[in-house]
């Protein structure tokens, strides 16, 4: 070999990027050649061959650990999934347009389509109602929780059972929510608690929230309850899993933001409020949808089926003429639900029996797939001892 086969350890280092003690470590474990410098017996030369093969693996680790990293935030897809996508700026439920399933469908139907069309009719046993002191979403917390403490695994159990399963929960939500209101479809059950009458206009808006928000591709909820079910957990724990990640003000907490930012609005004034939250560059919560980037097609379908309240009207027509934002759906569900004269947890409450739904359908896809979901993590501390 030349002499320009070999470095010195400073250009060794350089080129990996490394401490002396690193360099010394790869020696050692035989992956980096080493002789004496002829020109200096103190000092030591490094095969330049090999330390060229180390700074191409390193360089293809970081595109690796780069292309894992942007998937996790709105990147490329990381699983494969037969429930639901978004394509061409509209959302399909296993390949059907879910704002055509809004028209015509119930909640149990596209849950029973989410799960790839397993159904079942559920005879209602008799529950107690809920304690009238705690509040919605308490009580959705507690029933979830209730169940998985005590139903079996999922792993290994017959489709049929766990469409049993599937079923039963989406209805023990129900009744956290609404209260032993009689049998009937959900939506009905739920505006009967409200004050709304059952098949009521107001009854047929809640029917299509729920079919339009019960699942949305792999949502931060959604893979948790995919997490979750990777383990082999019950359906139920999986549910929770989901309504605990939903419970964030990043997810279906933005319900909550969306009425913080209508209260500005109502007290500042539209425009002001607008132009307050982008001088501090802040977002304006319920406008803009990452997936969609010319309008959500969900929050349009719904606000084509009622008149939001006057000062919500105001506030869609100003970010509109300001920043060009079309509305989502945490800003429909608002109007929604401001419309309906509903209560104030009614958005969450909306929001986690619909995508129950959807976690149900995933955990049982992920249950299927008999993998663990177990990423590695990209470790950026301390440089471990002895390396």
């Amino acid at each position: 070999m030349s002499a320009a086969d070999w470095i010195s350890a400073e250009e060794a280092r350089d080129r990996l990027g490394v401490r002396a003690q690193t360099l010394y470590a790869y020696v050692s474990r035989g992956r980096v050649q080493v002789r004496p410098d002829p020109g200096d017996s103190r000092r030591s030369l490094y095969r330049a061959a090999d330390i060229a093969a180390l700074t191409e693996r390193k360089s293809r680790s970081r595109k690796v650990s780069e292309v894992a990293t942007g998937a996790i935030n709105w990147g490329e897809p990381v699983l494969s999934s037969a429930i639901t996508t978004v394509s061409g700026g509209r959302l399909f439920y296993r390949g059907r347009d879910a704002i055509r399933l809004a028209e015509t469908e119930t909640l149990e139907s596209v849950g029973r389509l989410l799960r790839g069309g397993h159904g079942v009719a559920l005879k209602r046993t008799e529950r107690p109602t809920p304690p009238s002191g705690s509040d919605m979403r308490a009580r959705a917390f507690a029933a979830l929780a209730d169940r998985a403490s005590a139903d079996p695994p999922a792993r290994g159990r017959a489709p049929l059972a766990l469409a049993v399963e599937a079923a039963t929960l989406l209805d023990v939500l129900t009744d956290a929510i609404a209260g032993e209101v009689g049998g009937g479809a959900i939506h009905n059950r739920l505006a009967f608690a409200w004050g709304l009458g059952p098949g009521s206009p107001g009854a047929d808006l809640i029917r299509r929230i729920l079919v339009l928000v019960a699942d949305h591709e792999l949502n931060a909820s959604a893979f948790a309850a995919r997490v979750s079910a990777s383990t082999g957990a019950s359906l139920a724990a999986s549910a929770l899993a989901g309504l605990a990640t939903l419970s964030g003000p990043r997810h279906g907490g933005a319900t909550a933001a969306v009425q913080k930012f209508a209260a500005e609005a109502a007290q500042l004034g539209p425009r002001e409020a607008i132009a307050g939250r982008l001088t501090d560059d802040r977002a304006l919560p319920g406008f803009g949808h990452n997936l969609y980037p010319e309008a959500d097609p969900r929050a349009a379908a719904l606000l084509a089926r009622f008149s939001p309240t006057p000062e919500l009207a105001g506030l869609q027509d100003a970010v509109w003429s300001v920043t060009g934002l079309a509305p989502n759906v945490d800003f429909a569900l608002i109007a929604a639900c401001e419309a309906l004269k509903l209560p104030r947890d009614a958005p969450f409450a909306l929001f986690a029996v619909a995508r129950c739904a959807g976690w149900i359908a995933h955990a049982i896809e992920q249950g299927q797939a008999d993998t663990l979901i177990r990423p590695r993590a990209r470790y950026i501390g301390p440089e471990p001892e002895g390396t």
